[in-house]
């Protein structure tokens, strides 16, 4: 899969707006992005070149702290079926990122929770990643990172199929809603420079998941479990639509830096 480069432009910019880091606590570096725009590639580019300049730092995504299939699975028995996939607002362990925040301010080691795609599960705990004692920054991304949720009277219309066939009252993407504009701002507060990678439309993420799809499918085997084909690529990311096209619109006028994307992931913009 061909990701947004290291691009030292971008780096550049990214050290600027970090300054000379925190005085108290740990930076909080915020990456977001919508599937396959190479949010990962990049904070792993930041993180090397943060460790490069003596800067100790660790990397969070947001997926890594997906709730459990058996948690989501309960979720989708008690309150919509469709809190079964992972995804939205309301189907992460916010508390959990809280917790490894709350370590990293008072200068402990973490922790670091760790998600397993092909299984579609948490990873177990001997398995997880830490964080050293004393991290300077931690670089938080995914595709929901920092968003704002949508003003209610937003949520009445569906945005595709998805929504008007299996959500035709709106339970769901009001339950996500509500979520967001809940514990998910206590950590996006923690935040101190938000950088937005732009996709140039949602039109592009499906074919930019399907990538990531191929990626899977070629390090997990052609049969484990949790691999899409594209109609599963497909719906998956109709869960992702609304809250995509929402931060797209919503979030520019207020990021500290918004990269402009092309269809390549090539950057064609920083400011």
């Amino acid at each position: 899969m061909t990701a947004i480069a290291p691009d030292p432009r971008l780096l550049a910019a990214i050290f600027a707006a970090l300054g000379q880091g925190g005085e108290e606590r740990p930076l909080v570096l915020g990456l977001c992005g919508a599937q396959g725009s190479g949010k990962t590639t990049l904070a792993q580019a930041v993180a090397e070149e943060a460790q490069r300049r003596g800067i100790a730092t660790a990397t969070l995504s947001i997926d890594d702290l997906y709730l459990t299939r058996a948690e989501r699975e309960r979720l989708g028995q008690d309150v919509h079926p469709l809190l079964r996939t992972r995804g939205v607002p309301g189907t992460h362990d916010v508390a959990l990122g809280l917790e490894v925040l709350a370590a990293l301010d008072r200068g402990e080691p973490a922790r670091l929770p760790r998600f397993d795609k092909a299984r579609d599960d948490r990873r177990p705990e001997a398995e997880w990643d830490r964080a050293p004692a004393n991290t300077e920054l931690l670089i938080l991304e995914g595709w929901c990172v920092g968003a704002h949720p949508e003003d209610p009277a937003a949520l009445r219309d569906p945005v595709n199929a998805l929504e008007a066939s299996e959500d035709p009252d709106g339970l769901w993407r009001s339950y996500a809603n509500v979520a967001l504009a809940g514990v998910y701002q206590e950590l996006f507060a923690r935040i101190d420079v938000l950088v937005l990678l732009a996709a140039p439309g949602f039109d592009v993420v499906f074919d930019w998941r399907l990538q990531q799809e191929a990626e899977l499918r070629e390090s997990a085997g052609p049969d484990a479990p949790g691999l899409m084909d594209a109609a599963g690529v497909a719906r998956f990311i109709a869960h992702y639509e609304r809250l995509t096209r929402h931060i797209l619109t919503e979030m520019p006028g207020r990021t500290d830096l918004v990269v402009r994307l092309g269809l390549d992931r090539s950057v064609l913009s920083i400011g």
